[in-house]
């Protein structure tokens, strides 16, 4: 977003939250924010004092040098008190990938429309769902193609990883915060180890975002696991996707990924019991992965396991099998996505967002001198 700002609105400068890549763009970071990345209230609970004092620091920061815009990314819980923060002071808000108010929480958008001024929509019918409940919205696409699309990958790791595969080859997500790891990834090896009992000669490469998921990945395995056909890597969850020819990931963003890379993938996701609870009071959707909500039908198959972990691997691990077992539940598997990517999967969205954010406060520009002329 802030390259595409960049180059449609020159000599643009940029302050904000957010982590290292936003630094490289150009942005001026007042705060890490990537290490307050958290999932739930059990994860939030803790880091409230954190929060509100960061968005202290937006306030002091907007009454000192109150920005031309301010502009939302994901993360609401923390970015309702940056949009009041800013409203507060007269200061345009855009809220990019929005939360997702119709899946749950559909109350909250009393408070958006109080807080922000225009949203831009990654999903196509959530710009409608807005404009029902008069919101001002526009649907630009999903940033995340944008990356599909751009990414280089390893040629040679995805090269060696069809070649070293004398079976099918299996990837394994187990997911990007620890704390999802450490719930996910022991489902994900009971799975492993029954199909690679059902599947002698297929192969699972497990896609690892940082170093540490990996230790802790490779410390779960006892001895007899030492013989199962696995691999461990870094920072290759999009080449992995790409060599796979099915794939058992954790719930998330990257089930976009597989959608579109065409990877035939069953999902699972793991809850405690009290936050199943409070969910199931929130939540208005059947399905949680967004190529099933995108397609309002199950197409990767889907587990959750609420507490015990038991019936949701024993599901997950049929679904496999029969992806596994069947070149036409692959295929088939695999089309769906494929039409379902064809309808939504279109790339330039942060463009698309950053010509209509110019143009907004061009227009803005425009109505204050209007305005100034009538007052002569």
């Amino acid at each position: 977003m802030i390259k595409n700002l960049r180059e449609v609105r020159p000599g643009t400068r940029f302050r904000g939250f957010g982590g290292e890549r936003m630094q490289a763009a150009g942005c001026q970071l007042d705060y890490e924010l990537t290490q307050l990345a958290v999932v739930g209230f059990v994860e939030v609970a803790p880091k409230l004092r954190e929060f509100f004092r960061v968005a202290d620091v937006a306030s002091d920061v907007f009454d000192k040098r109150p920005p031309s815009a301010v502009v939302l990314v994901d993360f609401p819980g923390f970015n309702w008190h940056i949009a009041k923060r800013a409203k507060q002071r007269g200061i345009p808000v855009f809220y990019y990938l929005p939360p997702q108010l119709w899946a749950w929480g559909s109350w909250r958008v009393k408070k958006l429309k109080r807080y922000v001024d225009h949203v831009f929509c990654n999903l196509p019918f959530e710009a409608d769902w807005y404009a029902e409940r008069n919101v001002s919205s526009e649907y630009v696409g999903h940033p995340f193609f944008d990356e599909v699309a751009d990414q280089e990958l390893d040629s040679r790791f995805v090269s060696s990883q069809r070649q070293r595969s004398g079976g099918l080859r299996v990837a394994v997500l187990p997911g990007s915060r620890s704390r999802e790891v450490n719930h996910i990834w022991p489902m994900q090896l009971e799975i492993i180890r029954e199909l690679a009992r059902r599947h002698p000669t297929a192969k699972f490469s497990v896609a690892c975002l940082r170093a540490n998921h990996k230790e802790y990945c490779q410390r779960l395995l006892c001895e007899a696991d030492r013989r199962l056909p696995i691999e461990f890597h870094v920072g290759k969850t999009s080449e992995i996707a790409e060599a796979a020819d099915c794939a058992l990931m954790k719930s998330g963003s990257t089930s976009l990924e597989m959608m579109a890379r065409g990877t035939p993938t069953v999902v699972v996701y793991h809850v405690g019991r009290l936050m199943y609870s409070i969910a199931k009071t929130l939540t208005d959707i059947k399905e949680f992965s967004l190529p099933n909500i995108i397609a309002g039908k199950t197409i990767m198959p889907e587990f959750l396991a609420v507490g015990s972990t038991t019936q949701a691997v024993e599901q997950a691990t049929a679904a496999m099998d029969r992806l596994l077992s069947d070149r036409d539940e692959r295929d088939a598997q695999r089309r769906q996505l494929q039409k379902v990517y064809q309808s939504v999967g279109g790339t330039g969205a942060s463009r698309r967002t950053a010509l209509r954010i110019n143009a907004l406060l061009d227009g803005e520009a425009n109505q204050d001198d209007a305005n100034l002329a009538r007052a002569a």
